[in-house]
């Protein structure tokens, strides 16, 4: 049931970064399905225990809406605005968010699956304890958002943009970076495993992170063009 709610936003983020698994989605065992006329996206509205499966919600205009323990199958929120919005405790699957604009949003405690989210803006925003896995992030705008125990595998985050970001507690395996933008980023220990990192930007951010071994001959070239070192090709 959506009930207006007004909040505050927190004072400034000082915890500690972590860099262990995300801690799963505390889902209750029985959801109560959202209907469209029932449910209806609104400013400040909060949702709890709700399963949104198959739900066409494209284009909505909403801020500081909440959703606490929400299971998202199959739903629809392309093009929406939801500046400021919250997910604690949900999870999302095979659902479609591209170029949703999510400007200071937050996760907490989500999981993110087989989803589609180009374009998708959550810029100044927080992740905590979320998994994302097999999900098209291509042009994502993440600048100054910060990852507390965040791991990433599989998704394609092409072109993605991480300009200001805080990545220390961030975890990249098998994913496709293929010109990121890593300007100005805080990286010390963010881990990378298998990734494609060809035309990555701001390489010169990437003081302390840990990369695999398998990822070091993709780096060595992008680093080499960063520094202008020419790379002679063998005859």
């Amino acid at each position: 049931m959506a009930v207006p709610t007004r909040r505050t936003r927190p004072a400034a983020r000082t915890a500690p970064v972590r860099r262990t698994e995300p801690k799963a989605p505390a889902l209750p065992s029985a959801l109560k399905e959202a209907h469209l006329l029932e449910h209806e996206l609104a400013p400040e509205a909060r949702f709890e225990g709700l399963a949104f499966y198959d739900l066409d919600l494209t284009d909505s205009l909403a801020e500081q809406v909440e959703f606490s323990q929400c299971r998202f199958r199959g739903a629809r929120m392309a093009e929406s605005k939801l500046p400021g919005v919250r997910l604690a405790d949900c999870v999302v699957e095979q659902s479609d968010w591209s170029n949703l604009r999510a400007e200071q949003g937050t996760m907490s405690r989500v999981s993110l699956a087989g989803s589609r989210m180009t374009g998708l803006a959550w810029n100044g925003g927080m992740l905590r304890d979320v998994a994302v896995d097999d999900c098209k992030l291509d042009l994502t705008n993440w600048r100054a958002s910060r990852f507390d125990g965040v791991f990433m595998s599989g998704s394609n985050l092409t072109g993605a943009d991480f300009t200001d970001a805080d990545l220390r507690g961030a975890t990249f395996t098998g994913c496709d970076l293929s010109g990121a933008q890593f300007s100005n980023a805080k990286m010390e220990g963010a881990r990378f495993r298998r990734c494609e990192l060809a035309g990555i930007g701001g390489v010169t951010s990437w003081r302390g992170v840990v990369v695999h071994p398998e990822d070091l001959m993709g780096l060595s070239h992008v680093l080499a063009k960063a520094l202008g070192i020419v790379v002679e090709q063998a005859p």
